[in-house]
């Protein structure tokens, strides 16, 4: 199948082009958000190929993988098909719902997704939190959980330190759960990966909190595995988010994790595999007991493996996209 889908979410993406279908991606010269074409920064097979508006109005495609609400504008206007009546297409939605403020304000699980109602187009969820919080309407809805490539058994746990990985931790402050992370490092030690570090140094100082050379900014991703194995566990900070890639990525990786038991985190992280509490004083307590217990770290982060490769390995969600896929044409 010809599949049409916008670079949005790299990390995303680069499991769903690896599966059999080709791939279109569309780019513009500036590779802003409408066009970014392949990943510069993962290394993408070649049936995930770079088509501009103009060649697509002449490529045939055989469904649409939505992600935003201003692509099926862009798919009408680029291809002169419409979305769900000319086109077969699907929507995933990645995030969890915001709410709205203002004069008539609304909580999360009050706000109504963008295509709500519309029958001809699925409403595919990457966690069935997100399906639970969605208003969707009478909207068909199907939920896809996150598949991720195996990175190996690398972990070795020989760093005491806990880490954790955080884009643009001062914008997302609450969202990213910042002010948690920095609890944290107050109390036992703790390294950083992500965008923003050079922000999050300034406000870990202004907080009393050291953590000179242990932020580490805009890592390429392998060999942030390599370093994140080297860490003693991982702490998932994060109040409000769909389900952060890393954290499976750790787990993959065999380490035990500590994580804020909200949205898909209690699904995600079982008995055994890690420690999900909403108090930090309990995260405190299970990371001060692996940094003095190396044996009992280890331990749980071949469970966190287990589960992460038996619920979220690669073959599962290309495979459950494939059968979406074909239904959908």
């Amino acid at each position: 199948m010809n599949v049409l889908i916008w670079h949005v979410h790299g990390s995303w993406l680069t499991s769903f082009v690896a599966g059999p279908d080709s791939y279109l991606l569309p780019v513009l010269p500036d590779r802003g958000p409408d066009g970014r074409g392949r990943a510069r920064t993962w290394d993408w097979p070649a049936n995930a190929r770079e088509v501009t508006p103009a060649e697509l109005r002449e490529t045939p495609v055989d469904v649409v993988v939505l992600q935003r609400p201003e692509e099926l504008e862009l798919v009408q206007r680029w291809t002169g098909r419409s979305p769900g009546a000319d086109v077969p297409a699907v929507y995933v939605e990645h995030n969890t719902p915001w709410g709205t403020s203002g004069a008539r304000r609304h909580a999360a699980v009050e706000t109504r997704h963008p295509l709500a109602d519309r029958t001809d187009i699925p409403v595919v969820h990457v966690t069935w939190f997100n399906a639970m919080a969605w208003d969707t309407g009478a909207a068909p809805t199907r939920v896809i959980e996150h598949g991720i490539p195996d990175p190996g058994d690398r972990y070795t746990g020989e760093r005491p330190r806990v880490a954790a990985v955080v884009n643009e931790p001062v914008r997302r402050w609450r969202v990213a759960g910042t002010d948690v992370l920095l609890r944290c490092a107050a109390q036992v030690p703790v390294e950083v990966y992500g965008m923003g570090m050079a922000d999050l140094g300034e406000r870990a100082a202004a907080a009393g909190v050291d953590l000179a050379g242990h932020l580490h900014d805009d890592v390429p991703q392998t060999d942030m595995h390599g370093r994140l194995a080297q860490a003693r566990a991982y702490l998932h900070p994060y109040r409000w988010t769909s389900l952060g890639l890393s954290l499976l990525e750790a787990m993959t990786l065999g380490m035990p994790v500590l994580a804020l038991a909200t949205t898909e985190a209690p699904r995600a992280v079982p008995p055994g595999a890690g420690v999900v509490s909403n108090d930090p004083d309990v995260l405190l307590a299970a990371a001060r007991r692996w940094l003095h217990d190396p044996d009992e770290a280890r331990e749980v982060g071949r469970a966190a493996r287990r589960h992460a490769l038996d619920h979220y390995g690669l073959d599962r969600f290309l495979s459950d996209w494939q059968v979406l896929l074909k239904e959908a044409t």
